[in-house]
């Protein structure tokens, strides 16, 4: 059944129509301004058959694709990828080394959620900066925006389709 999913998911492009991610784009450079984190959003509509019938699975995938877009790569380890496998219905999060500690699965879960409703309601755009909101509150309270202190953006706003 997975399968078959993933081998008829619908195009995330169609879900994210240009204005849609111009939208994203601008929320998430607009939230990186605060702090010192960078996020990154990342949607597949489906795995290739291959790797549907290896097992892969989202929370696998999303770490492969961290891995690939190089979010893990930031100077201050503050990077959090954002990842939606549509064939899957899943959202996943991936926060770099510089959170351990500082933010539990409980506190990414509630922006997952976020887009979750989102999905639900038909308004993935709203649920997504939602999300950006969230998870920028938690980077603006472990990497604070510091005064005199040049920041790079170092990871590309505009969302990845994959």
């Amino acid at each position: 059944m997975r399968l078959l999913k993933h081998l008829f998911a619908p195009s995330a492009r169609k879900l994210f129509p240009a204005e849609c991610l111009e939208e994203i784009t601008r929320a998430i450079a607009t939230a990186e301004r605060r702090h010192h984190g960078e996020i990154c959003f990342a949607v597949e509509a489906s795995l290739p058959a291959r790797a549907v019938l290896a097992g892969v699975d989202p929370a696998t995938r999303a770490r492969q694709v961290f891995g690939e877009l190089g979010v893990w790569d930031t100077e201050l380890n503050s990077g959090v990828l954002v990842y939606l496998l549509l064939a899957d219905h899943r959202i996943e999060i991936v926060a770099d080394r510089g959170y351990r500690g500082r933010v539990d699965d409980a506190q990414w879960r509630g922006a997952c959620d976020a887009i979750a409703a989102g999905l639900r309601e038909g308004e993935p755009k709203a649920g997504i900066l939602r999300a950006v909101e969230m998870i920028s509150a938690h980077m603006e309270r472990h990497f604070p925006r510091t005064e005199g202190v040049h920041d790079e953006d170092e990871l590309p706003n505009r969302p990845h389709f994959l």
